[in-house]
């Protein structure tokens, strides 16, 4: 069975992300689809929209799985986006979040629900909680970091409000919403009960109705039931009890007037501790535990998304969960309103490959149920015969069975790949998100020959040599104890639980067990391993030895049996006499703990190590490996044609919503590793002429030299490629400060989000301020912008050579919104900005009118000398988008072909052919723009740049022709010394990269 077999698979030929929020409404993108449509765009990549947290500008602290954002949209507004993109035949990729709900708000029926019932609630299972942790006072309840105090304070200063609503009490700290447990309603409702008996007679039909619901409180089931006709009892008759108690509370005036009199008795009086003992009481009752905010290191007991305590994890493998999870996504589907999918964060999933499968699977039935709601019941469908609803979802499983590699549905994962390593095989998806290709593109605009002496200007200037290595083990374990201690702690209690169970690891103490985890996930040389049976791979076990053996060398005065006993647990080597049960629970042990390597990985790299690293910012991306300085030709191209054998269908990207600079930011930045003398130059004068605008704080200079470097990186690339008027220049600024701040916070080298040292960070903000202040006598000033200016124009060569790579090469190129002009942003907020879409519009329609008046090779050389505009980088994009959309089989199963150059410039080219049957495609780009050209003023073309260098072509033939589709001049190719190919001199003539097609 192949795909072709498989009704309505789409693969996308270009995809734009859009990010929806409060901001860019479903209503907005319906005006801006016929633009997309135009530059080329075939599928929006659209975030997350079901329904967020308010306010969320992200959309990834989803609520509730089963309903639309109602800040972006209607259902209505939704169907006309959807009818939009239907008009122009485009499609439409979501991004979905399997991995996590947000846990900090009302909307979040589930966890309210766990909440109030706790493990007899039928969500329990839903999300990752340990019932059961080693601090014995959270038994079978949940640890909510939430306080912005210690619980003490908060409690006495009144912030903890007792309520009632709809017949039900709660707790309100502020925004947040806590449901109290319905046994301990009694509290509330008997307390002064005499005094309510006083005010009415003895049988009074309110005063019986009140204590015949405090009766049936007392008497509902326990909140540590399980079985299933326990709970449904409880939830039917806690329901009936609150429906009478709100009618009650309604109708009768006495009523009202105690429990609302009994609520102000519970809230206490500030400056009054001891009245708080009444609502310290009821909140010691609860299935949560009210805390500060930095106990989640240490003790929280609930599984979460990384570090962040308002998003808590669900359990996706979970069969209900993920029913219940995907019922609006499969719905949506099987309308064909979401043509593909990206999962985010499938390495935090239990079982990836069990995922995705189920997906695949769901995928298929639902594009199924929908192909046979539309065809008549006397056509054949293509399996042959005419299948019933309950059959379909067996065929998932036969057709892999005929063809294990058939992926019935566009499914793309986000996942991050270190180095070398290759995505899963065994995942039925198109591969990934686009990070390793967006390194290894940035990679060849580095000249790496220029790596040791740019680490000797970066060393030289901080006054210290870095391994970075040592500093990625560092920063993992800093992670581990200061913002992850709690996940490391509960692994540990369960690897204790298995070491109990035999008489020779008996003896291994919690903290020795603890402390050998750490150890082997500092060393962990990938994000995570995909164990999910028994049985372990190659690739996984690799991985593992690597570790283990790492952490070993490491703690040589640790008994190295400790480490054995994790090493065969992690490769589940067990003994054959082990039962079942037990070789089950080791199995779950190793699920849990390739959960956890990952995001100590991103934590303790992307978002530590990479902001203390900074000898070159535009390596510092990602799945980057900024100790890697840049990446070899063969290596790109090697990737190439690995991608155009195995995953011909994979997002290939430059920019995305996580990167930590968009691609015109770092193509900036890539100048530099050409010019390290005079980088050189100017950062030891800047530092110079700034030294008197630094602050002493408790002993140290502020900023740190390692921050100046850094902060003279950030405005090299993100400083506007305009003129700035006042009003700008300041928002520029205010920019420049929220990011500067953001990493230094993430460094965790002189404050962090956890521990904020306000001098420290306030002397940096001054600092910012009177070198970024606009004034003649800043002589700061007066030598960066000329120098800045200078490394922009070869960087916007750069951005110009990649976004054609990235369009021409294997895989299914993705922007990210408003990067189809120059785009200088930061890492996020930064990046998620509002997009002037109507500029653009106005844009692309210029273009297209210069098109009907005037010839190609006019229009692209009057966008090169106006390239700071940004109209060249979209008329690149527009051009060549519609190139490939032309010739979508030819880089959809077209051959990948590298090029060799010849002569003087040889090195300063990247050129690769695409090839299907007759149809021949040539991409060539410049590189290394600063030995181009001899002046600022030069542009990268024509014979006295190129001399004699020159491309060759697949064919031997010469008097070959191809047209440039860029400036629409005919090419003919030549014998230059043996080499059959082109003059680099012609190529470049009048724009500065060639999408050249060969003329049959």
């Amino acid at each position: 069975m192949s795909q072709k077999n498989v009704p309505m698979l789409r693969i996308p030929t270009a995809t734009y992300r859009l990010q929806f929020n409060y901001q860019f409404a479903f209503s907005d993108a319906v005006k801006i689809i016929p633009y997309l449509y135009d530059l080329g765009i075939t599928d929006i990549y659209s975030s997350p929209y079901f329904m967020a947290c308010k306010g969320s500008i992200h959309g990834y602290d989803i609520v509730d799985h089963n309903r639309l954002n109602p800040e972006i949209g209607t259902e209505e507004e939704y169907n006309k986006l959807i009818d939009e993109l239907h008009r122009l035949d485009m499609g439409q990729i979501l991004d979905i979040v399997p991995n996590h709900m947000c846990i900090a708000n009302k909307n979040n029926t589930w966890w309210m629900d766990v909440l109030e019932n706790g493990p007899s609630s039928i969500y329990s299972d839903f999300f990752d909680i340990d019932w059961t942790p080693v601090k014995k006072e959270l038994k079978n309840k949940v640890l909510l970091p939430f306080l912005g105090d210690q619980y003490g304070t908060v409690l006495e200063n009144g912030e903890l409000k007792l309520s009632f609503e709809e017949g039900s009490f709660f707790i309100r700290y502020y925004d947040n919403l806590f449901p109290i447990r319905p046994q301990t309603y009694i509290h509330i409702l008997e307390h002064r009960i005499n005094d309510l008996k006083k005010l009415v007679k003895d049988d009074s039909p309110s005063l019986m109705e009140f204590l015949s619901i405090i009766t049936a409180l007392k008497n509902l089931p326990s909140f540590l039931e399980t079985a299933l006709e326990k709970i449904n009892e409880r939830n039917r008759e806690k329901g009936v009890a609150k429906k009478r108690l709100w009618t009650l509370y309604c109708e009768d005036i006495e009523i009202m007037s105690f429990i609302n009199k009994n609520i102000d008795i519970f809230n206490g009086i500030k400056g009054d501790p001891k009245s708080f003992d009444l609502l310290d009481r009821l909140l010691s009752e609860q299935i949560y535990r009210l805390s500060y905010w930095p106990v989640a290191t240490e003790e929280i007991n609930y599984r979460r998304f990384f570090d962040i305590n308002d998003l808590g994890a669900i359990r996706m493998e979970n069969p209900a969960v993920f029913e219940e999870t995907h019922k609006l996504l499969f719905r949506l589907i099987r309308e064909r309103k979401i043509t593909g999918l990206r999962v985010d964060h499938p390495d935090g999933l239990y079982n990836p490959s069990e995922y995705f499968y189920r997906l695949q699977q769901n995928c298929f039935r639902n594009i199924m149920l929908d192909y046979m709601e539309n065809i008549k019941r006397d056509v054949a469908l293509p399996y042959g015969d005419k299948f019933a609803e309950a059959a379909i979802s067996n065929r998932y499983e036969e057709m892999l069975t005929a063809d294990p590699e058939s992926k019935p549905f566009y499914i793309v994962g986000e996942k991050i790949l270190i180095k070398s390593e290759r995505m899963p095989e065994e995942w039925p998806i198109f591969s990934t998100t686009g990070y390793v290709f967006l390194n290894s593109l940035n990679g060849i605009f580095i000249e790496t020959r220029n790596a040791k002496v740019f680490e000797g200007i970066y060393s030289g200037f901080i006054k210290c040599r870095m391994n970075y290595q040592d500093m990625v083990y560092d920063n993992k374990k800093l992670i581990m104890k200061a913002a992850m201690a709690s996940e490391i702690n509960t692994l540990g209690n369960y690897l204790n639980r298995i070491s109990e169970k035999n008489r020779h690891t008996r003896d291994f103490t919690l903290n020795s067990l603890i402390e050998a985890i750490m150890e082997v996930i500092a060393y962990f040389p990938v994000y995570r391993t995909y164990i999910n049976n028994l049985e372990v791979i190659e690739r996984d076990r690799l991985y593992i030895d690597f570790a283990v053996s790492k952490a070993k060398r490491r703690n040589p005065s640790v008994n190295t049996s400790i480490f054995d006993f994790l090493h065969n647990v992690l490769l589940l080597k067990l003994p054959d006499t082990m039962i079942e049960d037990d070789k089950n629970e080791c199995l779950d042990f190793v699920l849990r703990f390739q959960q956890v390597t990952g995001p100590v990985m991103a934590k303790g790299v992307e978002d530590t190590t990479f902001y203390i690293y900074n000898r070159l910012l535009s390596l510092n991306e990602v799945g980057g490996s900024p100790d890697r300085f840049g990446t070899p030709m063969e290596t790109f191209h090697g990737q190439n044609i690995e991608r155009s054998k195995f995953w011909p269908h994979a997002l290939i990207t430059s920019s995305t919503h996580d990167s930590k600079r968009s691609d015109d930011t770092r193509a900036r930045i890539n100048v530099l590793s050409e010019i390290p003398v005079q980088w050189r130059a100017h950062l030891l004068n800047w530092s110079k002429l700034n030294k008197n605008k630094k602050i002493a704080v408790e002993g140290q200079i502020v900023p740190g030299r390692n921050e100046e470097y850094f902060f003279y990186q950030t405005l090299i690339g993100a400083w506007p490629i305009s003129e700035m008027d006042e009003e700008t220049y300041e928002n520029f600024k205010s920019r420049i400060k929220d990011y500067m701040l953001k990493s230094t916070r993430e460094a965790k080298v002189h404050t962090s989000w956890t521990n904020p040292n306000a001098l420290y960070e306030e002397a940096m903000i001054i600092f910012i301020e009177n070198a970024m202040r606009n004034i003649p006598e800043n002589a700061f000033l007066k030598s960066f912008i000329p120098f800045q200016k200078m490394i922009s124009h070869y960087g916007t060569y750069n951005s110009l050579s990649q976004t054609l790579l990235k369009i021409t090469s294997p895989g299914v190129p993705d922007f990210y919104q408003g990067t189809e002009l120059w785009n200088f942003s930061l890492v996020d907020p930064d990046n998620r900005r509002p997009v002037d879409y109507d500029a653009r519009i106005r844009i692309l329609e210029e273009i297209k009118r210069q098109e009907s008046l005037m010839l190609p090779s006019e229009i692209a050389r009057e966008l090169t000398v106006n390239k700071e505009d940004g109209r060249i980088k979209m008329y690149l994009i527009y051009k060549s988008l519609g190139y490939r959309r032309a010739n979508k089989v030819l880089f959809e199963q077209g051959e990948y072909i590298f090029l060799e150059t010849f002569g003087e410039c040889a090195d300063n080219v990247c050129a690769f052919a695409r090839r299907y049957r007759n149809t021949v495609m040539l991409s060539i780009v410049p590189r290394f723009f600063t030995r181009l050209s001899k002046t600022v003023e030069d542009l990268p073309f024509g014979i006295d740049t190129w001399n004699d260098s020159v491309v060759a072509v697949p064919s031997e033939k010469t008097g070959t022709k191809y047209r440039n589709i860029f400036t629409g001049e005919v090419l003919i190719t030549n014998n230059y010394s043996g080499v059959t190919g082109l003059s680099l001199a012609e190529v470049f003539k009048d724009f500065p990269v060639a999408l050249l097609d060969m003329i049959i």
